[in-house]
């Protein structure tokens, strides 16, 4: 559903924003479960909105981070994280379909359960290195009102040594 492509996404030694306040910093750099936060976040009901769920080609930053073959298709899941129904992360996933044998079938059907509640109870997850990266609402098909930026971060995960990759964006609504 959603198209964006980004250049430049860029490792924490390498962001040199100068805009980057500490108040968005403790978003994209915070390691623990992004779910569990909004869920604290909340003062009311935390949900998942699916917008589209299907096998595809990734986009070539993200077939080349996850070290796909050529041509290797992947699941490709794009939600809404909502608190009492107002999106506040969009987030995509890529899970490689080498990834959803053995117990990472089950990924293939969360439904709108979220994700990260899935990545940070198995014992067996490891993180890669976070990557920010800033675009225009416009560049994630997000109508809004404000013309601030969007920031956004992204992850290789590994489940018993199977990746996906987490690509997540902080709507303005949040920050």
């Amino acid at each position: 559903m959603t198209r964006y492509r980004i250049q430049h996404w860029r490792n924490r030694a390498q962001s040199f924003y100068t805009d980057l306040s500490p108040e968005i910093a403790g978003w994209l750099f915070d390691p623990s479960s992004l779910t569990a936060r909004l869920v604290k976040h909340c003062a009311g009901q935390f949900s998942v909105r699916v917008l589209s769920e299907s096998y595809a080609c990734p986009h070539l930053g993200e077939h080349r981070l996850l070290g796909m073959a050529n041509r290797e298709t992947a699941l490709i899941r794009e939600v809404y994280l909502l608190c009492d129904g107002r999106p506040l992360v969009y987030a995509r996933t890529i899970i490689p379909v080498s990834t959803l044998v053995g117990s990472q079938r089950r990924l293939a059907h969360l439904g709108n359960k979220p994700l990260g509640a899935v990545l940070f109870s198995d014992k067996s997850m490891q993180r890669g290195e976070v990557q920010i990266a800033r675009l225009k609402p416009a560049q994630l098909k997000f109508k809004t009102k404000e013309e601030s930026e969007i920031w956004g971060r992204r992850s290789v995960f590994k489940l018993n040594n199977k990746p996906l990759l987490v690509s997540e964006f902080f709507l303005p609504q949040l920050i």
